[in-house]
This record gives C-alpha cells, sequence and structure tokens, in this order.
C-alpha cells in the first residue's frame, strides 16, 4: 500500500494543485484553462466537459461549443488514452509521443492483423472523404473502410481509427465526429523535439504542479530519461518545495488555495494527473473511486483538497439529481459546501440541481460553474 504523506504535506500539495488547475481559482475562457492544463483525460466526454467548465466559468453548450468551433480538439497524444487539448498544441505534442505509441500497439496490431497496407489504405479512404473540410463521425468512416474492403469487425475499427489519429491524419472535431487534422487546425504550433520535450515539461508542472519528474513521466508516457533531462532543462522557470524527501515542480508564485468543496467528474486531472494520488485520496479508498481498479473513475467529493466520497447524476427534464456517496458523514460545513457546489454545476447545466433533498435553482443570467 501507498504510504501516505502526513496532514500537513497532503494540504500543501492539494491546495497549491487545486490552484495550480484553476479549480479554487477560475479562469474566464475554457480554451485558455484547457491551454493551461495541456492536456485533460477525455474519454468520458461529458466529464471532460465539465472539467474544463468547472476551470473557466463556463456552461456545458459552451464549452461544447469550443469544440466544434476548433478551438479545441480531442486525440489520442499521450498513453494512447484520449485527451482534451487546445488546437494548437496536438501536433507538437503527437510529434513526441506518436512513434513510441504506434510502436507500443504494435503487438495488439499483429493479433489484430493489421499491417501497413491496411494502414495506408484506411488513411486513403478517410482522406478522400473527409477532404475539402468534411466531417464524417465514427459509424460512417468505419462504414467507408467496410465499402473499401478493410475488415473492421471486432477490435480492428478501433485500431484503425487510433492509429489514423496517432500519426496524425485524423482528429476528432465533435463527439464521435472526425475531421483531417491539417485542415481542422488553420495555425499548429510547430517545434523541434528538444522544444517540444521543453514544453511539455514546463506546461506540465506550471498546470499541474506540484508535481514530480516520475508523475510527468507517467502522464506522458515518455521515458523517463527523457523527462528528466526536459525537467533539468526548464527547472530555473519553476519553483520547487521538498515534501517528504521528495522534490516537487510548480508554477512560480502559487499560492496555496485548498479550503473549498467541490464536485468533480471521472477522470478528472485533479487525481488522474500524477502517479502518486495519495495526497487527496487514501490508498484504502482507492477502490471505491476506481473499482476494483478496472481503470474507469468515478466522480469526487472534494473537501479540503481531499477525497471524501463519489457521486453520480441523474438527468432529468426539470433537474439534474445529484446523488452523494461519502465515505464518512459529512459534516455540516461539508453539507453546505456540497451544496453550493451543486449551485455551481447545475448552472454548468442550465438546470436546476438537486442534492439530497436540497435544491438549488440557477440564476437569471450567463451560466457560470466559478461563483
Amino acid at each position: 500500500m501507498t504510504t501516505r504523506p502526513p496532514a500537513r504535506a497532503r494540504r500543501l500539495l492539494t491546495g497549491l494543485r487545486l490552484a495550480a488547475q484553476h479549480i479554487a481559482r477560475p479562469l474566464a475562457d475554457p480554451v485558455e484553462a484547457v491551454r493551461s492544463m495541456l492536456a485533460m483525460q477525455g474519454q468520458d466526454y461529458l466529464g471532460v466537459l465539465c472539467s474544463a467548465g468547472l476551470r473557466s466559468g463556463a456552461s456545458e453548450s459552451e464549452v461544447e461549443a469550443a469544440h466544434a468551433s476548433g478551438a479545441l480538439v480531442r486525440s489520442w497524444p499521450m498513453r494512447g488514452t484520449l485527451h482534451l487539448v487546445a488546437a494548437e498544441d496536438l501536433g507538437w505534442l503527437l510529434s513526441l509521443t506518436s512513434e513510441r505509441i504506434v510502436r507500443m500497439t504494435a503487438g495488439r496490431y499483429r493479433e489484430l492483423e493489421l499491417d501497413e497496407r491496411d494502414f495506408a489504405r484506411a488513411a486513403a479512404v478517410a482522406r478522400d472523404r473527409l477532404a475539402g473540410g468534411g466531417r464524417a463521425d465514427r459509424a460512417e468512416l468505419l462504414a467507408a473502410f467496410q465499402e473499401a474492403g478493410i475488415g473492421t469487425e471486432g477490435q480492428r475499427g478501433p485500431h484503425l481509427l487510433g492509429h489514423l489519429a496517432y500519426t496524425g491524419l485524423i482528429v476528432l472535431s465533435g463527439r464521435t465526429e472526425y475531421a483531417l487534422l491539417d485542415e481542422h487546425v488553420r495555425e499548429p504550433r510547430r517545434l523541434d523535439p528538444q522544444s517540444a520535450a521543453d514544453e511539455l515539461a514546463l506546461r506540465y508542472f506550471t498546470g499541474h504542479g506540484p508535481a514530480t519528474v516520475r508523475d510527468l513521466a507517467w502522464w506522458s508516457g515518455l521515458p523517463l530519461t527523457r523527462v528528466r533531462e526536459a525537467a533539468a532543462r526548464v527547472r530555473d522557470r519553476l519553483d520547487a518545495i521538498e515534501v517528504e524527501g521528495v522534490e516537487y515542480l510548480m508554477r512560480p508564485g502559487l499560492e496555496a488555495d485548498g479550503d473549498g468543496v467541490h464536485l468533480l467528474p471521472g477522470f478528472d486531472e485533479y487525481l488522474l494527473g500524477y502517479t502518486d494520488r495519495s495526497a487527496a485520496l487514501a490508498p484504502e479508498r482507492a477502490d471505491a473511486v476506481v473499482p476494483g481498479g478496472n481503470g474507469m473513475f468515478r466522480s469526487t467529493i472534494v473537501a479540503r483538497g481531499e477525497v471524501l466520497g463519489v457521486w453520480t447524476r441523474e438527468r432529468r427534464k426539470a433537474a439534474v439529481r445529484i446523488a452523494l456517496e461519502p465515505f464518512a458523514p459529512l459534516s455540516g460545513r461539508d453539507e453546505r459546501g456540497v451544496a453550493s457546489a451543486a449551485r455551481r454545476y447545475g448552472r454548468f447545466l442550465g438546470s436546476a440541481a438537486e442534492v439530497d433533498g436540497l435544491e438549488a435553482r440557477p440564476p437569471r443570467g450567463r451560466s457560470s460553474i466559478a461563483s
């Protein structure tokens, strides 16, 4: 079992992370919020919309509009896992990671009898179907592959699409909709390999720190040696603290702000952004958040930086119903904090929010999850 830092050290780490990730101090724009994080894990589409809204004050529809506009995109730039990123950052991230992801997936390709000929044929079909600003959802692209004689049965279809995304041909421009990356992202940033590695390190530590070099290596999926070298090159642009003999890097001048109560969606970077999550989550409670270690992260109740339980939602016509599953009975203070967080969540959705018999209706005016 992971050895958990003492309470004072935990509060320091979590308070700084809540501030760095703009959970405690939201920004004004969802694109800037995503850019500040560099990337947010995004296989739960509704969850990542909430993660971006939580950090920006934007409503669900406003975050989704930023995605539809092309300012935000989703792809698989790290660990073969879907992430939401600012559009201009995707190309240089893929330049760092795609070759390694494809190499690590090669064994699975062989099991599925997928080879370079299949990938080339699928790429040609995708270019033909999407050229000139075209869009196609997942089912339409898979049907086009089938029509061209490329089998998509079982896991062949998802791996064909994944390979085209890893290698920078296609990108998710909507919930299930694909576009050609070089047409959809008109002004990509282009960085040489060393500059890209340095940018990755600097952006991760400023958006997630305090974090360790090992955290970055896990998060990015890059070799520890390469990450350590990049961190050393940008070290003079970061602050550092030592906790229990471990060095953590972070944005200069960061001040802790961990007194609030937050309802975080599943797969949020507050937990997923680090290889060691024990500052926020007691190791003995990990199974409640990730049942059976199956990789499916549940939504969490966070108070003063600590995960106090999980929650679920049920969207109805009149309201969203929030059901709490705290690890222990909540204090009156935390119940009031949850009620406030539920009101923010309701405003994010543009809906009334009900929690344990309490009801919070959104005020008139612009939706906001920030207050």
